[in-house]
């Protein structure tokens, strides 16, 4: 069964990206484990807040494709500024509400998992109910400052369906519970 599944990954203190939103922290932790592996082989497509997509894209970095080039297929990057058009096929700009949005990637992703990237993008989706499941990984570095996994207005109740360890990094994935 699809799911609308948020992939992400997260220092111990509670950061998805320090104030530089540099990635090196990241890595040299292990490779991706079972649950990493399974997220990319389910993803159908992914939907990308503009933020993350530019941050992904900016010049000089280098080749920045999802899950380091092991993936590839249609990703949308839900924003109130298209700019330009891209230059890769496979990415498309939307300019609707987040319900559309994902409506739009489920529609793409035929059978697979739709992605969601960005921390206020998926802050979107969850406080509107539309994403099913929450893979983290979690690894041992405290960032101290940077953007927080979640700010949202109201609490999300989880419950925990797998937890794996991947050299230092702690893969959880959870189910998001219905709110009240």
């Amino acid at each position: 069964m699809m799911q609308v599944l948020w992939h992400i990954t997260m220092s111990v203190d509670g950061f998805i990206a320090p104030e530089d939103d540099s990635t090196e922290w990241m890595f040299g932790h292990g490779a991706a484990g079972p649950l990493g592996v399974e997220a990319m082989r389910r993803t159908g497509a992914v939907l990308s807040g503009r933020r993350g997509y530019d941050l992904g894209n900016r010049p000089g970095t280098g080749d920045r494709k999802l899950y380091g080039g092991m993936w590839s297929g249609p990703i949308f990057v839900l924003t109130h500024r298209p700019g330009e058009a891209p230059h890769d096929p496979d990415v498309t700009f939307l300019s609707c509400g987040v319900a559309e949005a994902v409506a739009t990637a489920k529609a793409a992703a035929g059978e697979g998992d739709v992605g969601i990237f960005g921390a206020n993008l998926a802050r979107q989706c969850l406080e509107a109910g539309l994403v099913d499941e929450i893979v983290m990984h979690l690894v041992p570095v405290l960032l101290g400052r940077g953007v927080r996994l979640f700010e949202g207005t109201a609490p999300v109740r989880l419950r925990k369906l797998r937890c794996d360890d991947s050299g230092q990094i702690t893969d959880l994935r959870f189910q998001v519970e219905p709110g009240d």
